[in-house]
């Protein structure tokens, strides 16, 4: 059985799902996601050859960052995780995505013209339906 957030099985006959693991999940599947490489439209290249760099150039140059790419495991569980939208209405959609990145509650408050706590409400609301719909399967 594959490891889902925090360790968690990942299938749902043997599961009793809460909010809180649907939230895990989408948490999870947003972090997969910022590590999957760039879309980007194909357009104009280069057919010049690579410039051979001397080593005190390569040690003079900025560092780049190391790419940590996602596992298998965790692309189906963002594919698995992404089917389970279609089950809430758009506006929550967007609300369980943004609290996924993490974006804080007085932005998300704002862009929906709610309280905080209203949005929160509405964010559990929508967590619970994913999760009964989840617990019927």
């Amino acid at each position: 059985m594959a490891s889902g957030p925090k360790g968690r099985g990942c299938a749902t006959a043997y599961r009793n799902w809460t909010a809180e693991d649907v939230a895990d999940h989408f948490e999870e599947a947003f972090r997969t996601l910022r590590k999957l490489p760039p879309v980007k439209a194909r357009g104009y290249y280069s057919a010049w050859p690579d410039f051979v760099r001397s080593t005190s150039e390569i040690a003079a140059m900025d560092p780049q960052p190391m790419r940590v790419w996602p596992s298998a495991a965790a692309i189906t569980r963002l594919e698995q995780t992404s089917d389970w939208v279609l089950w809430i209405e758009v506006t929550e959609r967007r609300l369980v995505w943004s609290r996924a990145a993490r974006v804080p509650w007085k932005h998300i408050s704002a862009e929906f013209g709610c309280d905080r706590t209203t949005a929160w409400r509405r964010w559990q609301i929508a967590l619970t339906k994913i999760a009964s719909r989840l617990n019927a399967s």
